[in-house]
C-alpha cells in the first residue's frame, strides 16, 4: 500500500469559531486518536488532494511537532450544500494491531456473458477488509471472465492472504444482468 506524507500544526484554541476561522485561511481541522492520546490539529488543505480525492487507499505518514506518526483517515466530515472538506479525523495505526480499512475494488478480465449482450453491474466500489496495514493490499481484483449471463461473484467467492473481508460473505460484487437484447436474442 502506497504512503502519503503531511505535516500538520498543532490547535492552540478548539471550538466552532476557531475551527471556522481555520477554514478561512485554507486549513482544514483534524483530529488524531488511537495512540496515547487524543491530538487536535490543523493540516493545510491542499495536502488532502493526494490522499481524499483520488481513488486509490494510502496511509498517511503524519508529522506533527517532531513526531511521526503512521496514520489511515477514519472518517471525513463535508458542508452539505458547497462539498468542501469540513473537518478529518485520523486513526493512528499500530504495526501489531489490526486495522479496518475499504479497499477499491477492481474488474479484470472479459466476461462471456457480456460480450453477448448482458449488463455488467459492479454493487461495490470499495470493500471493507480487516488486517495489518503491511498486509493490506493497494486493490482488489476480481475476475469476471467466468462470468455468463446472471452469473455474480459474491464476498465468499473471493480469497485474500493474510486479511479478513468484514462484508456479509452472501453479499453480490459484480454479476451481469439479463437484458431485453439478450431475451431477444435467445428466443429469437
Amino acid at each position: 500500500m502506497k504512503s502519503v506524507s503531511m505535516s500538520g500544526l498543532p490547535r492552540v484554541n478548539v471550538g466552532k469559531k476557531d475551527a471556522k476561522a481555520q477554514r478561512k485561511q485554507g486549513f482544514i481541522p483534524c483530529v488524531m486518536y488511537g495512540g496515547e492520546k487524543q491530538l487536535q490539529f490543523i493540516v493545510p488543505e491542499q495536502q488532502f488532494k493526494d490522499v481524499i480525492y483520488t481513488p486509490e487507499v494510502k496511509y498517511v505518514e503524519l508529522e506533527l511537532e517532531g513526531n511521526n506518526h503512521i496514520t489511515v483517515i477514519q472518517d471525513t466530515q463535508w458542508h452539505p450544500i458547497t462539498d468542501k472538506l469540513l473537518h478529518v479525523d485520523f486513526l493512528e495505526v499500530d504495526e501489531k494491531r489490526q486495522v479496518t480499512m475499504g479497499i477499491p475494488v477492481q474488474v479484470v478480465g472479459t466476461s462471456p456473458g457480456v460480450l453477448r449482450g448482458g449488463k455488467l453491474v459492479k454493487k461495490y466500489r470499495k470493500l471493507k477488509v480487516k488486517g495489518l496495514l503491511q498486509n493490506l493490499p493497494e486493490k482488489i481484483e476480481i475476475d469476471i471472465t467466468p462470468l455468463d449471463i446472471n452469473d455474480a461473484i459474491k464476498v465468499s467467492d473471493i480469497q485474500l492472504d493474510n486479511i479478513i473481508i468484514v462484508e456479509n460473505p452472501g453479499t453480490i460484487i459484480v454479476s451481469v444482468a439479463s437484458t431485453r437484447n439478450v431475451e431477444q436474442t435467445q428466443q429469437g
